[in-house]
């Protein structure tokens, strides 16, 4: 695999891509194929580091960091009502959908046939891009989250909290701004006993739970615009919810293929909600549970998601070039 970087409105963005074996797939050239894997939270492009070689049977397979995270340059944050910073982003679903949108334009090429994989925020970045690309009428063949983040904390879900959430809000969302207090927390999670710590809650299986993991997630953290990624990211207190858009990938006609693998374990994301996602929305073909995996399945246990993500590329790459039934 190789290791690459592309420049993005000024930014450093770091990427890799896996290459198919030379052998023609049924339909077509593997070159007019790509996947691209889009990481979550705290993690990046190398988090991908058991699936995309299996996944790079019949076309090429891209992870990307997303701004603020992996090797991607991480500026400074701006919140809304502050005072502009010279470079200053505003973190947020928005922009990481545009950099992916951009990414696949520009690198990945245009008549290219597309599919998203995304895991916890990942999957809402997948799902936002899909959607501007569906405004752009080049739509992705299909979608396949893992564990997409539900955003409990967004605004839009506050009526579902208990009264002492609901009523302490104001006050986190005032304290989450203080850089002085971001910072420190941020510096207190960048450890490794820490991190392994978080790691063990989300591998409920403790499967590869290694050294090289933990030094993978932490050695962005060294980084020194790292805490205003997170800091950007604490802040996300009223952007895109799943279930928005997927609204409106369901009203496209026809809709864009969404299907959800969930590791039963996860201990933030419930699995009521990609159940009634799979009720509700007519673009979500497939719910598929992992018994014993937690919220990162494609690493806690690569044995049993990469033939799964295989079987619904190849349906991905069998439907019809100018759209997805």
């Amino acid at each position: 695999m190789q290791a690459l970087t592309w420049k993005w409105r000024g930014h450093t963005i770091g990427y890799t891509v896996a290459e198919p074996p030379q052998a023609l797939p049924l339909n077509g050239s593997p070159q007019r194929r790509a996947v691209l894997c889009i990481h979550g939270f705290g993690a990046s492009k190398g988090h991908w580091r058991h699936n995309l070689t299996a996944l790079a049977s019949d076309s090429r397979v891209y992870a990307i960091d997303l701004l603020g995270f992996g090797d991607s340059s991480k500026p400074v944050s701006q919140l809304s009502g502050e005072a502009p910073l010279p470079g200053a982003v505003r973190y947020g679903f928005d922009l990481w959908a545009e950099q992916v949108v951009a990414f696949c334009q520009e690198v990945i090429g245009s008549g290219v046939a597309l599919q998203l994989i995304g895991n916890s925020i990942g999957g809402v970045v997948v799902l936002n891009a899909a959607r501007l690309l569906l405004e752009q009428n080049q739509p992705p063949r299909q979608l396949l989250l893992l564990d997409c983040a539900e955003r409990e904390l967004d605004l839009k879900r506050l009526p579902e909290q208990a009264w002492p959430a609901r009523a302490g809000r104001p006050l986190l969302m005032a304290l989450v701004r203080q850089r002085w207090l971001v910072t420190g927390l941020f510096r207190w999670f960048a450890r490794a006993a820490v991190v392994r710590q978080v790691l063990l809650q989300a591998y409920p299986s403790g499967r590869n739970v290694d050294d090289a993991l933990v030094e993978l997630l932490l050695r962005p953290t060294q980084d020194p615009g790292a805490p205003e990624a997170f800091r950007g990211f604490v802040n996300l207190f009223d952007d895109w919810l799943a279930p928005q858009l997927l609204e409106r990938l369901s009203a496209a006609h026809p809709p864009v293929p969404v299907r959800l693998l969930w590791g039963e374990d996860d201990p933030w994301e419930p699995l009521a909600e990609p159940c009634h996602w799979r009720d509700a929305f007519s673009c979500v073909r497939e719910l598929r549970v992992l018994p014993g995996l937690g919220h990162c399945p494609h690493d806690e246990g690569p044995e049993e998601v990469n033939p799964i993500l295989l079987e619904w590329l190849r349906w991905g790459w069998q439907q019809p070039d100018d759209r997805a039934n």
